[in-house]
């Protein structure tokens, strides 16, 4: 959130603090009713969009993925797909079992192995539906219709000023407590965009889910980084 400094009237200070006030008490009441959703599955899929803008490389890309996340054990899967492919394609898997991260690219014939970042810095696929509840300042800034929906938007900062992104804008379907799309702020002025399309919670999965199985992908070479 910018900060607008006034050197005028004590009084516009003192409406401006509460207003802000008013703002925050809003944002973490509809960031509760978010995170007691979701704290209740232990896994979910979500099919969504990633849109990627990078003015300075002149980048607007984007893609569609599956995530199923188990985030109580830290573990996901990411799977991302060829937009020009009709029938789904996958181009990239990114797979933690919460100690071990694997990342395949498939024209590469090549998947590196290395230990799960637990930096600070790192945004973890498994915490995207609950990003909010540490290390962050949030305020709620209105309601907006989006495709049809009454949307919530918040806007998180981080607390620590070192994290390479700036800012996360949540904006939540109002009428199902949950997470539409999450837009990230890098500070080389990129901006990530999740869409989320679909999302079921408690699929059937097996636990083989979270694990890069080299048998399944032929001739795959492996580069352990750890």
């Amino acid at each position: 959130m910018t900060k607008k400094i006034f050197a005028s009237i004590l009084a516009v200070l003192l409406t401006l603090n509460i207003a802000f006030a008013q703002k925050d008490v809003e944002a973490k009441k509809i960031l509760s009713a978010v995170s007691k959703k979701y704290s209740r599955y232990n896994i979910i899929k979500a099919d969504f969009t990633f849109s990627l803008e990078d003015p300075q490389a002149q980048v607007n890309d984007t893609q569609t993925g599956t995530l199923i996340s188990q985030p109580k054990a830290n573990k996901f899967k990411v799977t991302i797909y060829d937009p020009k492919e009709k029938k789904a394609t996958v181009i990239q898997e990114i797979i933690s079992d919460g100690k071990s991260q694997w990342t395949y690219n498939k024209k590469d014939k090549e998947v590196e192995l290395n230990d799960v970042d637990h930096s600070d810095d790192n945004l973890n696929p498994a915490q995207i539906f609950t990003i909010y509840e540490h290390g962050y300042k949030y305020v709620y800034n209105g309601d907006e219709k989006i495709d049809g929906k009454l949307c919530q938007i918040i806007d998180l900062t981080p607390e620590d000023t070192k994290k390479q992104f700036f800012k996360v804008r949540l904006t939540i379907d109002k009428a199902k407590k949950a997470i539409y799309s999450a837009l990230i702020f890098d500070k080389n002025g990129s901006r990530y965009t999740y869409t989320i399309r679909s999302l079921t919670s408690e699929p059937k999965m097996p636990e083989s889910t979270f694990t890069f199985d080299k048998k399944d992908h032929p001739g795959v070479e492996v580069v352990d980084l750890r």
